[in-house]
């Protein structure tokens, strides 16, 4: 079968599932999945949800956001960052502001972000700070599935901690 004949194939099921009724144009893209204790009535206090199932939506896949300003020159010139604030929280806003910008200009919404990855240096000292920060940005009602990974530096200046990118289901 080649790809058109597969592509026709998909087309047509989305338009018959869409016409039946079976896929929802209204309510939640998403569902929340809670291991036992993890649930927000538990109080547990984590900047993350364990899994989301995804129903239906775009899905809309962001490259990772630093807090260097954009635009700024490739191969990077550390002096265009010397103005910024590496202070981690500074770090973890700016971080956060980029990400709210980036999704709402896809259309959505910082509550529409399912799955971030966090790549941080020094995650010992740097992530209460960042998970604080990060919780303020999610609301009291969302938390997207997360992983963080601890690294050496980040490719764009040695002075960063955080770099984030992230995935978002928008309705």
């Amino acid at each position: 079968m080649q790809r058109s004949e597969i592509a026709c194939r998909l087309l047509g099921l989305a338009l018959v599932l869409t016409l039946t009724g079976c896929v929802s144009s209204t309510g939640p893209s998403f569902e929340y999945i809670h291991l036992p204790g993890t649930e927000p009535a538990a109080g547990a206090n984590m900047p993350f949800t364990s899994a989301i199932g995804v129903g239906t939506g775009r899905i809309v896949f962001l490259s990772g956001i630093t807090g260097a300003p954009v635009p700024h020159s490739h191969p990077h010139i550390p002096a265009e960052f010397d103005h910024v604030n590496f202070d981690p929280e500074a770090q973890a806003i700016e971080v956060m502001e980029r990400l709210k910008e980036t999704v709402e200009a896809a259309g959505g919404t910082m509550q529409d972000i399912v799955k971030v990855t966090r790549y941080v240096r020094d995650i010992g000292a740097n992530q209460d700070v960042i998970n604080a920060v990060m919780n303020r940005y999610w609301g009291p009602n969302h938390r997207p599935a997360s992983t963080s990974v601890e690294i050496v530096r980040l490719a764009t200046d040695p002075r960063f901690i955080l770099e984030v990118d992230a995935i978002a289901v928008l309705p």
